[in-house]
Formats: C-alpha cells, structure tokens, sequence
C-alpha cells in the first residue's frame, strides 16, 4: 500500500513537473516572440480579430496569417489624432502585428496579399463627383441669350411659314434658323466637352504621384493608387503623405496640414504626435509611416467626396475678351435696333415692295396672317444682324487656341496645369531659373579633391587614397570600403547613390549622403540637422557602438561656411593640424579658384562630443571642427542652353540665375550658359549674394533689380524677394522650382514652374506648369508656345472684326436705303458659323515659328488691337463693303440677272472675301502670307471644307439658302472679285505704321 501511494505520488510530482515546463517554455516562447514582433495585444475589447483564409497563389507562397482591425475604430483614431486610443490599441508597433507588418521588412507584397488587403480596406483611389456628360454642356450652350432669341425668332418664322406656305415650303426660313442654331449649340458643346475630358486627363497624370514604400525588406517605387493599409512608407522633405497612417521612426519630421486644418503653422510629427493625414506636405526631415487608412477612408477622402471640381475655368484673356465681345455685341444691337426701326418704318409706310414691285403693306386691306409674316421676316432680319455683330467666335478661339496648344506642349515635355498659364507665358518679361538641374545636368563629376592645402591628382599614389580611407574611418567609426580606381584627374574610391554621391570618395560618403541606413548599422542618431538654405550645411550627432568615444557632430556643405568653424585639418598623411589665420586664408584661396573653374565645392568636418555628467547633449558642436577635405564638384551645362538663353534675350526675356552656390562659381557658370557676357560689368551690378539683396532697402532693390542678373548663395526667401520686387517693377516674372520651400516664390510668380524630375510635390503643386525633362530649353518651348497663342488670338480678331464691320456696314446701308438686307437669316448664319468655328480652328491650330520668339513681350494690360491691327482690318473691310454695295446697287446691270442672281452674287462674293482674307490673316505684318502653309494641313482642310459647303448651298440648297444657280462666269467673277484681297493686303502692309497700340479695349 505504501509503495502504491508512492508511485501516485511520483506519478503527481513528474505530471506537475511535465506542466510546469509546458507552462515555462509557452512563456518563453512567447516572450521570444513578443520581443520579435511589439508589446501584446490589446484586449478583445479593441480590437475585432477576424482570421482569414490566405489565397497562397502559388505553391512557392508561405502561408500568412492576416488580422483585420476595427477599421472603423482605427480611423477614427488617426482622423481624431486619439492618442488615448492610440494607447489603447497598443501603439504603433502592436498595430503593426495585427496588420500583419513587419516593422523592417514590411508587408509581403505579394499578388494575393495585395488583393487582400484591398478587398479588405479598400483601395488608395478617391471617388470623384461624376463628370458633366455631353448633353449638360448642351444645355449649358443653349442658355446663350442670343441663342434663346433665335430660338424664339425661329419657332414664329415656323409657324407663319407653315401657315402662309404651308409644311412643304413654310419650314424654310424657321427651319434654317434652327438649323444654324443646332450647328452653333453643337460645336460649342463638342468643343467645351473635349476641353473637360482633357483637363481631367491632366489632372489624372498629376495625382499619379510616385510613393516610395518597404516591401520584402526592399524600398520600392509605387504609384500612390497602388498603396495599400500596412504599408511602410518612406517619407522625406517635399513628399505628399500618401494615405492616413501612423509614425513609425525618423528625424526631425514636420508636415504642414494647412491643406487639412486651415493652419499655417508646420506640425512636428513623433512618439508624441505620431497622426499622419493623406494629402499633407513633408516640409523637413524624414521618417517611416505605417499606412492605417486609404482612399475614401482618410480625411482627404472624405473631404474629396463633399467637393466639386469646376473644370470651367475662365482665364485673364478670356474674361478680358468677354468685356471685348460685350463692347462689340452693343454697338451690334444698336445697329440692329436701327435697322428694325428704319424697316418697319418704310414697311408701315409703304415703301416696302416685293420682288414683283408691288407694296406689301396695303393698310386695312392687308391680312393680318401676311402682316406678321411680314414683320417677324423684318424682326428676323433685325436679330440676325445682331447675332453676326456678336464675335462669339472670341471665347470660342481662346480655348481652341489654348487646348491645342496645351496638347502640343505636352509634347514638348511641358504640363499645363492651370490653363492661364499659357497665355500669360506669352507675356512674361523675366525668367528666374535654378542652376542645378535645370541649367545644368545635375550629374555631379569630381574634377579635384584637396586634403589639406594639397590637391589628389593623378600622381597620387593609392597608399594616400587609402590613408584618406582610414582618416575616415578613425574620424567617424565606419567600417568603410571601397574600390580604388584611377580617373584623368585623380585617385578615387568609388561609390554609388545619388548624383552627388556617386562623384565622392567613399569616406565622403557619411557626409555628403547622409545615408541614414549605412549609419544605423554602426552608430545610434541622436540628433539630425537637414540642410539650411541659410547657412548652407547640413549635420548629424552619432554616438558609435564599436568605439569607447561617445559621439560625434558630422557636417558637410558649402566649402566656405564649414571651413569658418573649422579649427584644424588633416593634411594629406593623415597628421591632424591646427589651423592658423594664415592657412586659413590659404584654405579660402583654394575654395576661390576653385569656384571660379565653376566648381561646387563641398567640405566635410567632423567633432568629438564628450558627455557631461554621463549625458549626452543632444546639440550639434558648431565651432572648433577638424577639417577632413574639400572636394570641387562639375556639374556640366545642358547641351542647347546657350542658345536657348541668346533666343530669350533676343526676345526681350531677360534671364536671372538663383543659386546657392558661391559667387565665384555663380559667375563662372553664368559666363558659360551666356547669362553673362564678357562685356557686362563684373561687380555686384550684375552679380549679388543673397544676404546682400535681402539687407537692401526696398528702394534699392527696386533701382537695382534690372541691372542684377545671378544672385549667388540665395535662400528661398530672397528668391521670393526678387520675384516681389521684379512684380513691383512691372515686370511679368516666370520663376522655376523644385524644392519645398521654392513653394512661396512660385504661387508669387505670374508664372510658376516647377521641375518633373527633381521636383517635390508641394513645388508641382504650387507651381502652374510642369517642366517633365527639368530642361531650361523646355522652359524656351513653353515662352514660344505663349507668344503662340497670343499672336493667333490677335489674328482670328482681325479676321472676325473685318466680318463684323463688313456685315454691319453692308446691312445697315442696303437697309436704309432700300428697305431690305441684301444677306438673309440663313446666309448670315452661316457666315457667322465660319467665322465661330471654321475660322478660330484654322488660326488657332498655327504652330510657333522662329520670327514669333524675337518680338518683344507685350504686357498683359496692353490692348489686343494694335495699329498694325486696324490697318489691315479697316483695308479689307472698307474693299469689302465698297464690292459689296456696287453690286447691290448696281449689280443688276453689271451682270445683267435678276434680284435673286444678284443676291447670291452678293452673298457668294461675301464669303469667298472671307476665304481669301483668311489668307491675310496668317500674318499680321508679313507681305509673305503663305510662309509654311502646308505645314497645317488643318487649316487648309478647313478652307476646303467651307469652298465645298458654299459650293452646295449655292447649287443645290436653292430653297434653304435662298440661292440661285450660278454659271461659271458669275462663279469666276465671285472669286476673282474676293482674290483682290490678297494685293489688296500686300499693298496696304507697305504702309507703316506706329509700333505703338491705337486702341486700348477690354
């Protein structure tokens, strides 16, 4: 009995024991896991945990489980800024376990873990207010007042036709009007539909932004639409944060939210405030992101939803236009009122015949149906002539003008964002340009590097290439290598990275990089300074894990800034030196030659920090610095930038280079893009420093403004100086940009322009045109492609106010005088369809020629109408209206035919005047009018397709348009009549006139 109880004892005992280590390993597991992967879970409370079934794809694919939050609860919480619900979740880190986030590596990215996670939250894409169909700018077309009016006019011409002639021949007159009315209501609707489509299209390549995010342990490059929850982002100065999410790590991260909250003010982003809201702006620092919501479940989609984009944007020309085409349709309606009083004057007195000589008003004995068939036919007349006064083809031109060229400057790798700009490049007078990308290729080469007061040349023997390795190495704690390699001019250690990076030593690279990642594996960041525009350097504090030192205050920026805090150097043998006054001159003398051999020059200093009380102070040591090397960087010109700077002078375009480089290197590169000239003076007329034009008064500023052509060591703030003071001057400035804080210059700028490549997204967004190729000869292409446009509006303006003081003059005589209008509703329209339509596609569709680029800019106040303008207007109006009246007083005897021959000799005679002049009309001031005229097939097609529409309504549209058959001596006399504008033209274009503008409407 004993012995059984002591084996049910030990039984006991060894299962007590079996569970207790059961017990400690789980634990243990479990805690290896936890610290792997964050703090544990929230409680159920929380957090709604739903496993899914994972689609593996393929049989390579591991299994992952994935953990779905409360996406309602979650986004709420970053939506809120929660942090006491951010606590409750249990931090970032343990959201990022439920997401199913590796903090390092990020999400998988696998196919089917993409579509899950899609499926499950949603995708990174904002529902947009459904666009405006086709019948909407239809009806939009038709509210036109003269449109209604003609509206009105037709259905009272239809029902007394109908009544008087009946359906088969009544409909003619009421018909035609409606006819004409569709076509006009149809091609504007077309015409402002297509311009809708394409501004969504623009808009559609400008949100496709480029996110960088950690998939797989890999930083890829995706599209913001691609961006799913769980993803890792990286985010850096200038970055539009790409969905809601959380702050993972970082340095020195700051966002402005002024597009959210209305503030101002730049919010710092870390442990504290870790809420990162979709559309804010990266305005410093860096930092990681766990995306915890997408699309229309972040703020900015939600905020999306309740907006409505208004495509329809008038620009400063059209509304200037506007006030033009009011002014003319005025003088219209008075001539109309004239004309309707002066016929049914005569028609109530009886001096109103028909084509059989007989009266047509015969007081009491008239019937009533006769007598208002006889005055709508005169109110009819009267409208039409108003409708033909109206240069409705204005508006119309403008945005034909305006969306073709906008096609055309897509090709030439520019993207106009606001349509405005287009018009307004035409104008501008002055060009401030960035050096760096946009000048240059930005493709950095070492062409010297000095250690100490001696220069690494191609004698320089690999051992000092890699002394100057190891004084690296001793300086900053880095295991560093690299290949040593021999180049024209000296002994390098190559690296990759950026284009900066690439052309450095590898010691350099700490400094110049600032490659977070590559520090991390060797030091601990305490404290991160991202580059000041001001004092032109950057730096970091790093306490190194593998040395006894505690830390150490890296800089590196522009050479004589640095070489100020220096207090000793390393000469070439790896001996640390004091730094005198002498050698530091001697210093300061190499930095000058280099710079003037247009050389960035860079240095890089370093300090140990010793820690005080066993603390580190988080602070940058400032003075005192060692000297490690100074490097002089090449960045070449852009091929073609020479001439393209000699073509903008030639226009009148004066070019100011910005740069925060030195002024030795700033002239130096000024000198060989042509910005300066061997003959401009050398002194602070023409080159200034930054902090010079900034201490200047407003007034001096403003005297000196015009004579400065490169502003050497600027910040962003004197760039945004200059662009004030150059628009308080008058001038129409262009300004190009690419970083965050070119923001303020370019939304100051008339014209804002930003870089595709290099640029951030805040300064794509500020700016009104982007340049795709960040190429200086694409800004050139985008200043022609705006005279462009200008100089075709004034062309169709000129065609279309010859026509309109034609018909006017025409109408308003043989109304007067005879009590009718020689050109009937129909046949006006039609003209008036050409010169709505037909005419502003011809002109509007002429490409920019080398002559257009050197004539100077014309302001934008000045006026449309010019004297060269009037002369040719009034020459062919005045030959118009003189042909025009001798037929139809005297045609009848000159062709010997009868009224209504003589009528369409008139009419066939009127638009073939406007065929020829539009000859006339391709060029303003050039006897030469035929000068590339094959190279627009449009507008050759165009004037055929009105030769043949005029040749069917004069032969067989008889009743429509009120027409007679002509014989081909009558058609040849109606051609040869209207060919004499051509000479016509030619001899008038002899005349000179003032440069100066006659007229100043609008």
């Amino acid at each position: 009995m004993c012995k059984k109880e002591d084996f049910l004892v030990s039984k006991r005992w060894r299962m007590a024991f079996t569970v207790i280590y059961f017990t400690r390993v789980l634990i243990s597991l479990s805690k290896k896991i936890l610290m792997k992967n964050g703090p544990p879970l929230p409680t159920l409370s929380h957090i709604a945990v739903d496993v899914q079934p994972v689609d593996n794809g393929s049989s390579n694919d591991k299994s992952v489980c994935f953990f779905e939050v409360d996406t309602k609860k979650l986004n709420d919480m970053v939506r809120n800024k929660n942090f006491e619900a951010f606590i409750r979740f249990g931090g970032v880190k343990a959201l990022a376990v439920v997401l199913g986030t590796d903090i390092k590596n990020g999400i998988s990215g696998s196919e089917a873990d993409l579509t899950h996670r899609k499926n499950v939250f949603g995708a990174n894409k904002y529902q947009k207010p459904p666009a405006k169909g086709f019948i909407s700018y239809v009806f939009e077309a038709s509210k036109d007042t003269t449109i209604i009016v003609l509206l009105a006019c037709a259905i009272l011409s239809l029902a007394f036709g109908i009544k008087q002639h009946g359906c088969k021949d009544g409909w003619y007159d009421g018909g035609s009007i409606l006819v004409a009315v569709i076509l006009v209501v149809a091609v504007s609707a077309v015409t402002n539909f297509k311009q809708s489509r394409q501004f969504e299209k623009l808009s559609a390549k400008g949100s496709d932004i480029k996110v960088e995010v950690v998939r797989d342990g890999r930083r890829q490059l995706i599209s913001i639409f691609e961006v799913v929850v769980g993803d890792i982002v990286h985010l850096r100065t200038g970055d539009q944060v790409p969905a809601d999410g959380l702050f993972l790590e970082g340095h020195s991260l700051k966002v402005d939210e002024s597009s959210m909250t209305g503030e101002s003010d730049h919010v710092e982003i870390d442990e504290r405030n870790p809420f990162l809201l979709s559309g804010t702006k990266v305005m410093d620092g860096f930092g990681f992101m766990l995306v915890t919501s997408v699309g229309m479940n972040t703020m900015w989609g939600e905020m999306m939803s309740l907006i409505i984009c208004d495509m329809d944007e008038q620009t400063p020309l059209q509304a200037r236009l506007s006030k033009l085409t009011s002014f003319i349709g005025k003088a219209g309606l008075a001539v109309a009122v004239v004309v309707l009083a002066v016929l049914l004057i005569r028609y109530f007195t009886g001096n109103t015949k028909d084509d059989l000589g007989n009266k047509e008003f015969k007081g009491s004995r008239i019937k009533f149906g006769d007598m208002m068939n006889s005055i709508v036919g005169i109110v009819a007349a009267a409208v039409t002539i108003f409708v033909v006064a109206i240069p409705e083809g204005l508006p119309l031109a403008v945005t034909l003008t305006l969306a073709y060229s906008m096609n055309c400057m897509m090709a030439d790798h520019a993207l106009v964002r606001k349509l405005s700009a287009c018009e307004t490049m035409g104008s501008a007078t002055t060009i401030c340009t960035d050096k760096t990308g946009t000048l240059t290729l930005n493709e950095m080469k070492v062409t010297q590097f000095w250690l100490g007061k001696e220069t690494m040349n191609e004698g320089t023997s690999s051992e000092i290439a890699l002394n100057v390795l190891d004084i690296f190495q001793q300086a900053v704690g880095l295991n560093t290598t690299g290949t040593i390699f021999k180049s024209d001019s000296a002994t390098f250690v190559e690296i990759s990275g950026s284009p900066t990076e690439k052309a450095i030593l590898s010691w350099a690279t700490f400094y110049l990089g600032m490659n977070i990642d590559e520090i991390k594996q060797t030091s601990e960041i305490i404290h991160f300074e991202a580059f000041n525009s001001v004092k032109k350097r950057s730096g970091v504090l790093v306490k190194r894990k593998k040395r006894d030192k505690a830390a150490c205050s890296h800089w590196k920026g522009a050479a004589e800034m640095i070489l100020a805090l220096c207090s000793n150097y390393y000469d070439k043998l790896g001996m640390l030196k004091a730094m005198d006054e002498e050698e530091r001159l001697q210093f300061g003398t190499i930095i000058k030659n280099m710079a003037e051999k247009s050389l960035r020059c860079i240095a890089f200093a370093y300090k140990e920090v010793a820690e005080e009380s066993g603390q580190i102070l988080e602070k940058l040591e400032e003075t005192g610095l060692t000297l490690l090397g100074i490097v002089g960087l090449k960045d070449p010109c852009r091929p073609g930038v020479r001439t393209a700077v000699e073509s903008c002078k030639a226009a009148g375009v004066n070019i100011k280079m910005i740069t925060g480089d030195n002024v030795h290197t700033a002239r130096a590169i000024a000198f060989e893009c042509g910005i300066l000239s061997p003959d401009d003076e050398l002194d602070n007329e023409a080159v200034v420093e930054g902090e010079n034009f900034r201490n200047y008064s407003l007034e001096e500023r403003i005297e000196k403004i015009d004579k400065i052509n490169v502003m050497a060591r600027s910040s962003p703030f004197d760039k945004l100086l200059m662009v004030q003071t150059l628009k308080k001057k008058g001038h129409i400035v262009a300004v190009t940009g690419d970083g965050t804080n070119d923001a303020p210059a370019l939304r100051e700028a008339n014209i804002g322009l930003s870089m595709g490549i290099q640029g951030t997204e805040v300064a794509k967004e500020s700016s009104d045109i982007v340049i795709l190729d960040d190429n200086f000869t694409s800004v050139v292409t985008v200043l022609r492609w705006g005279r462009c446009v200008y100089n075709n509006i004034q062309k169709f303006i000129q065609f279309q106010l010859t026509i309109n003081v034609a018909a006017l003059v025409i109408n308003f005589v043989a109304a007067v005088s005879s009590g009718k209008v020689p050109l009937t509703t129909v046949q006006l329209l039609w003209v008036n369809l050409i010169m709505d339509t037909m005419g502003a596609l011809a002109l509007a569709t002429e490409k920019p020629t080398n002559d257009i680029i050197a004539k100077p800019p014309v302001g934008q106040s000045e006026p449309f109408i010019t004297r060269v303008m009037w002369r040719n207007l009034l020459s062919q109006a005045l030959y118009q209206v003189m042909v025009l009246l001798v037929i139809q007083f005297k045609g009848r005897y000159i062709f010997g035919v009868d009224e209504k021959v003589k009528k369409t000799l008139i009419f066939n005679t009127f638009v073939f005047c406007q065929v020829f002049n539009e000859f006339n009309a391709r060029e303003l001031e050039k006897i030469n009018i035929f000068k590339g005229l094959f190279k627009n097939k449009l507008f050759l097609m165009i004037i055929g397709c009105t030769i043949v529409i005029q040749l069917v309504m004069v032969e067989f549209l008889k009743k429509f348009a009120s027409t007679e058959r002509l014989d081909w001596g009558q058609w040849c006399a109606c051609i040869g009549i209207a060919a004499l504008s051509w000479p016509i033209g030619w001899l008038f274009k002899c005349i000179p006139v003032s440069g100066k503008l006659l007229a100043k409407q609008g």
